[in-house]
């Protein structure tokens, strides 16, 4: 069983996913990463406001199902990153799906939500290194 997260460990995770995306060697490991900072910074979101009463605690939502009925402001980010983790789970399985532009989207985009996050939660927002690097070449 795993042991939870407080919100605050799971932004300092998905800082952490931010920068290994600014810094992997692929388009599909910068997406998946960059993807995972998403999912990381949704679930500080859910681990601080709880899960809605109106779901069972037996049945097993996707945090981007969840998001939106404990953060309403937060739910075009949640339809967004749905849309993209079919993508996220290719890419992990070494499927070459992602170009490098749709990476280094994906990796802005998900630093915007990260902070965003951090507004809706009252945290302050530390940039990372993931924010301020593009691929070259």
């Amino acid at each position: 069983m795993s042991i939870p997260r407080s919100a605050d460990d799971l932004l300092a995770a998905a800082r952490r996913s931010l920068t290994e995306a600014s810094i992997a060697g692929t388009a599909g490991e910068r997406y998946a990463c960059a993807h995972l900072a998403g999912l990381r910074a949704a679930a500080a979101v859910l681990a601080a406001r709880g899960r809605p009463a109106s779901v069972r605690r037996s049945r097993v939502l996707s945090a981007w199902v969840l998001l939106p009925q404990v953060a309403p402001e937060l739910g075009e980010w949640a339809d967004f990153f749905a849309a993209g983790a079919r993508k996220r789970a290719a890419a992990e399985s070494g499927v070459d799906c992602v170009s490098h532009r749709e990476a280094d989207d994906l990796v802005r985009a998900a630093d915007t939500f990260l902070a965003r996050v951090c507004e809706v939660l009252g945290r302050s927002y530390q940039p990372t290194m993931g924010s301020t690097l593009l691929h070259v070449g």
